[in-house]
């Protein structure tokens, strides 16, 4: 810093600079959002400055996002209609969770069946959802009630490291209902070597009644459906920036 800010050097491609400075350095789109900085500027490995490189082209592509999504949802969630990077629907608003939660990503989509659908992801990289667990809240127990898609007591739910991926659904679960959208869901997308992730995956879903609401979908899989339907150099070079763990292997020499 300030170089990295300066020449934004952190996001892969021209395009993707061009939405960092709508979303990120203009001071009043991105008045109230929690944008680390300057992790997002500075930090090659940081989850935040991921994501726009991995949805900021999509973002100007809602053809290819909508293949993808389509895809990856089997056919539940086909056009996409906008992109929008860390998004809430009201922080702090009581009639969703009375805090500040929000989507890293939050794509608004068509159903199959025509109608309103949106996915909220959260993105993971190298995070391990260690730390202690936030405030409690009323409002949560109230919202899970509401959802019906949970077994039994929700003591592992309000503890580390399941409390950040609950309130994200949670979100998700009362923005369906609070802003009218026939369908939606919560996305969790994270490297599938991600051995914290995919083991907290495993907890949390032994915690629902039911998986409408919720889906993990590994990062190797988004970008291997990226692949599938477009030769976009992009794609390969967020391929080569964050999942090409191949090449720490033959750093070390330890490759096969």
């Amino acid at each position: 810093m300030p170089w990295a800010q300066d020449t934004l050097a952190n996001f892969l491609t021209e395009p993707v600079r061009d939405v960092v400075r709508a979303e990120v350095c203009d001071p009043v789109a991105s008045a109230g959002k929690l944008y680390g900085k300057p992790r997002i500027f500075n930090d090659l490995l940081s989850s935040q400055p991921l994501c726009f490189n991995l949805f900021g082209e999509l973002t100007y592509d809602f053809h290819l996002a909508s293949a993808v999504v389509s895809n990856l949802s089997d056919g539940r969630f086909t056009e996409v209609t906008s992109i929008a990077f860390e998004h809430s629907p009201g922080r702090s608003d009581a009639r969703y969770l009375n805090d500040r939660s929000a989507f890293d990503v939050f794509v608004r989509c068509r159903t199959a069946g025509g109608g309103a659908g949106f996915l909220g992801i959260e993105v993971k990289y190298h995070e391990n959802l260690a730390g202690a667990a936030g405030e409690d809240k009323v409002r949560y127990d109230a919202v899970a009630d509401l959802m019906g898609c949970f077994t039994g007591e929700r003591g592992l739910l309000k503890s580390s490291p399941l409390q950040q991926i609950w309130r994200d659904h949670l979100l998700a679960g009362i923005t369906r209902t609070e802003d009218g959208y026939d369908d939606g869901m919560f996305v969790m997308l994270y490297p599938q070597n991600n051995s914290h992730v995919s083991g907290a995956m495993d907890d949390y879903c032994a915690q629902l009644s039911s998986k409408e609401t919720f889906a993990a979908w590994t990062m190797e899989d988004f970008v291997g459906k990226l692949r599938d339907l477009s030769d976009a150099p992009w794609i390969d070079a967020f391929g080569d920036r964050y999942l090409a763990f191949e090449k720490i292997d033959q750093r070390l020499g330890t490759a096969d």
